[in-house]
C-alpha cells in the first residue's frame, strides 16, 4: 500500500483513493445483473459441480484485476461459488471437467509458494492444463519487455493467465496486451484480490456473516496489498475496519478508505471480531521503519495477553507466511479453537477455482 509512482500508467488507481459510493458500496453497473440469487448447492458427485440456478448473478468481467470497482453483489456470487466448491475438494473424487482443453498459465515473478500452488491445484481440479512458467529462466531475464512477454503469450493462445509481479500495475499492463482471462494474483503494494476474497470466506463460515463486524487488521499496513484489497472488499460488504500499526507502518492518507487507524495495539484490538496479522515485508521496505524487531515484536505482535482486548470469540487471521515472534506469538497462530489460518489455505483454493470458473462461463457458453 505504499504511495509509488505507477510505472504502467493507465488505469491503475491510487493506491489511497476512496472507491465508495453513497452506502459504502461500489458501483459498476454495467459489470452485474441484479436479479434474485439463489443458495449454491453442494456439488454432489453425480453432478460435479456446483450449480448454477436460473436468475442468479451473473459475473460478467473478462478480467480480476483487483477488489477495487466490484459490487457487493459480484462479491457475493464468487463467494457462493467458492462454498460449492469448498465441498467439493473434501471429496475423494474431486477431478471435474469443466476447463477440459483450456489453458491456465501462471506467471510469477514473485517467489510464491501457497498462491502459486493453490491456482495449480484450482486449475487441475477444474480440468485445465497447467502450465507454471518458470520466470527465473525465462526471456524476461535477458531484456524481454513484459509487452513482448504478451505478445509471446498471446501466440501460444492461453485462456487463462494467472500473473504476479513486483510492479504495481504491471498485471493490467498485462491484460490490456493479452486475448485471455487474466487474474491478478499480487501486483507490488497494490492489490490482491483473490487473497480478499478467500479471508471473506473463511469469515463468512466461521461467523456467518461480514457485515457488522468489526476487523483489526495489524501490521504492515504501507506496504500490503492483502490490506488494501481487504479494505476494500470489508468495507464494500458492510465490516467495520480497524487499522493497526506503528506510524512508519501506516499509509499517510489510508483514512481515505473508510478505515481508522490506530497506533496502539491493545486499543486497537478493542472489541474485535477478527484479527487480522500482517507480516512485516522488509523487501519492501526502503530503510529501516522499526527499531528492532524484538522492540516490534513486543508492541505490536499478537500475544494471548494483547489478544484479550479482543471479543472472546475473535477470530484470528494470517495470510502467510508466518514470521512467528515477530507479527505473531507461535501459540496464539496454533490455538485451535481460534486460528483460521489453516482455514483460509484451504479456502483459498475453492476461491481459486470459483474465480476460474467465473470468468471462463462467457468462453464456454461460446463454444
Amino acid at each position: 500500500m505504499q504511495q509509488i509512482e505507477h510505472r504502467y500508467g493507465d488505469g491503475i488507481a491510487d493506491p489511497f483513493r476512496s472507491v465508495r459510493c453513497r452506502g459504502g458500496r461500489q458501483r459498476d453497473s454495467d459489470a452485474v445483473r441484479r436479479t434474485p440469487r439463489a443458495r449454491l448447492p453442494v456439488a454432489s458427485r453425480g453432478a460435479m459441480r456446483p450449480a448454477m440456478a436460473t436468475g442468479e448473478l451473473r459475473f460478467e468481467r473478462q478480467h480480476l484485476l483487483g477488489i477495487e470497482g466490484l459490487e457487493a453483489g459480484e462479491i457475493e456470487y464468487l463467494l457462493d461459488l467458492a462454498d460449492g466448491f469448498v465441498e467439493l475438494n473434501r471429496q475423494s473424487e474431486k477431478k471435474l471437467q469443466l476447463l477440459r482443453g483450456r489453458t491456465l498459465v501462471n506467471l510469477f515473478f514473485e517467489p510464491s509458494t501457497r498462491t502459486q500452488t493453490s491456482f495449480e491445484l484450482a486449475g487441475k481440479r477444474l480440468g485445465a492444463d497447467v502450465v507454471n512458467m518458470a520466470v527465473a529462466r525465462s526471456s524476461v531475464v535477458k531484456g524481454e519487455t513484459l509487452i513482448d512477454t504478451a505478445m509471446t503469450l498471446n501466440a501460444m493462445h492461453p485462456d487463462l493467465l494467472v500473473v504476479r509481479h513486483h510492479e504495481s500495475g504491471a498485471v493490467a499492463l498485462l491484460a490490456r496486451h493479452v486475448r485471455c482471462a487474466v487474474v491478478n494474483a499480487g501486483d507490488g503494494a497494490h492489490e490482491h484480490p483473490t487473497q480478499a476474497l478467500l479471508d471473506a470466506l473463511t469469515i463468512r463460515r466461521r461467523k456467518g456473516r461480514i457485515a457488522g463486524l468489526t476487523v483489526a487488521i495489524c501490521g504492515d499496513i504501507l506496504h500490503s496489498r492483502v490490506a488494501r484489497s481487504n479494505i476494500l472488499l470489508l468495507r464494500t460488504m458492510g465490516a467495520r475496519v480497524r487499522v493497526v500499526a506503528p506510524p512508519t507502518l501506516l499509509p499517510a492518507a489510508v483514512e481515505s478508505l473508510g478505515v481508522e487507524a490506530v497506533t496502539d495495539m491493545r486499543r486497537g484490538l478493542e472489541d474485535a471480531d477478527i484479527v487480522m496479522m500482517l507480516r512485516l515485508q522488509s523487501e519492501r521496505m526502503q530503510g529501516s521503519l522499526v527499531p528492532s524487531v524484538r522492540e516490534y515484536f513486543h508492541f505490536f505482535g499478537l500475544t494471548h495477553d494483547k489478544l484479550r482486548a479482543a471479543r472472546p470469540d475473535a477470530m484470528i487471521m494470517h495470510p502467510g507466511p508466518m514470521n512467528r515472534g515477530v507479527e505473531i506469538d507461535g501459540p496464539v497462530a496454533d490455538d485451535i479453537n481460534r486460528s483460521a489460518i489453516l482455514d483460509q489455505v484451504e479456502m483459498g483454493v475453492a476461491v481459486r477455482m470459483a474465480v476460474l470458473d467465473a470468468l471462463t462461463r462467457r468462453l464456454r457458453a461460446n463454444r
